[in-house]
């Protein structure tokens, strides 16, 4: 049975910065509040004409350069996104026509937060089951767009950014070695963007816009649960693969909260070189947090072949999971 390994990883953030002290003159917040609570000093916001497929169409690009692959040779493109361009077609099915990738199948996934290890996990069975050979999976988000920007406890978190890996199946030891993912619908309303759908279609939200935002119950709740779970799901993966914490070369946690980081590092006794943060810079870019720190990581050269990668998320849903990889 081939395994699912990675064979090129890109990232992108729009252009725009947005600071702590811009947001100090948006709501009633300081740079000192924001950065204590959330470890974040700035995040990246989408043009008002760029939508979720432009920035993950760069980030593709970049990682299909990074395997030096066709587009016309992808099987399959996954984007996982909360904040897709339309309902559908899917934004996957929009990236796949922007590339030129005609022989591809396309799919959004929507995990929230967990979106890419959930499509990690999907990729690595596809391959695994030896139809396809080269899939391209994205985590891409435009929270901007689902921001509530005058609610102070959540307009400071998020941010917008994708991040690219191209999986191809293979033989050998690197790759994929496996993924465990968990949900717990019954907790889905502490963290919700209620608005668009069926329950609240468009009409519904053109008489109540704030339906269209991102709402967050609360928010020691999420903490509490954010860290435990995700603790759980690293936990599996190691006992899972017979791997102790020390083997691990970088552990990347999905971006959400410093405070959220630290405690699972703690948790798990993990070292200051072994955790892969860029929250400073991005915030919270849900779906993409994952892809584009661990690109950075990659280019910066903190895996090398042999390396062991642990990847683990949370997200609304709740959904959760974690992935080990082999580099």
């Amino acid at each position: 049975m081939p395994s699912a390994r990675i064979v090129g990883t890109g990232s992108y953030a729009p252009a725009k910065v947005l600071t702590n002290q811009d947001l100090e003159r948006l709501v009633e917040t300081s740079d000192e509040w924001i950065r204590t609570r959330t470890g974040i000093l700035e995040r990246r916001i989408a043009s008002e004409d760029e939508a979720t497929s432009d920035i993950a169409y760069h980030a593709a690009v970049q990682a299909l350069a990074a395997a030096s692959l066709d587009p016309a040779d992808l099987d399959m493109i996954l984007v996982a996104t909360i904040t897709p361009d339309m309902p559908f077609p899917s934004t996957a099915c929009v990236l796949q026509e922007r590339l030129g990738a005609r022989r591809a199948a396309a799919m959004d996934i929507s995990a929230a937060c967990s979106g890419f290890v959930y499509g990690l996990a999907v990729a690595d069975g596809l391959l695994r089951l030896g139809t396809m050979r080269n899939i391209l999976l994205l985590g891409a988000e435009t929270l901007s767009k689902v921001t509530n920007w005058k609610d102070r406890n959540t307009c400071v978190l998020f941010g917008d950014g994708a991040g690219a890996i191209v999986l191809r199946a293979s033989e050998g030891e690197q790759g994929v070695l496996s993924t465990h993912l968990y949900a717990d619908g019954g907790r889905g309303s502490a963290l919700i963007l209620p608005g668009g759908g069926s329950r609240h279609p468009l009409p519904k939200v053109m008489l109540d816009p704030d339906l269209a935002t991102v709402k967050m119950g609360n928010g020691n709740e999420v903490f509490k649960l954010a860290v435990r779970a995700m603790e759980d799901a690293c936990l599996t993966a190691l006992k899972h693969n017979k791997v102790d914490v020390g083997d691990l070369a970088l552990v990347v946690p999905h971006q959400a909260n410093m405070r959220i980081i630290g405690a699972l590092a703690q948790r798990l006794g993990l070292s200051e070189g072994q955790l892969c943060v860029n929250i400073e810079r991005y915030g919270n870019t849900s779906a993409a947090s994952i892809p584009l720190a661990f690109d950075e990581a990659v280019r910066a050269g903190r895996v090398r072949p042999g390396s062991l990668v642990l990847f683990c998320a949370f997200g609304g849903g709740f959904t959760w999971g974690s992935a080990l990889i082999r580099w």
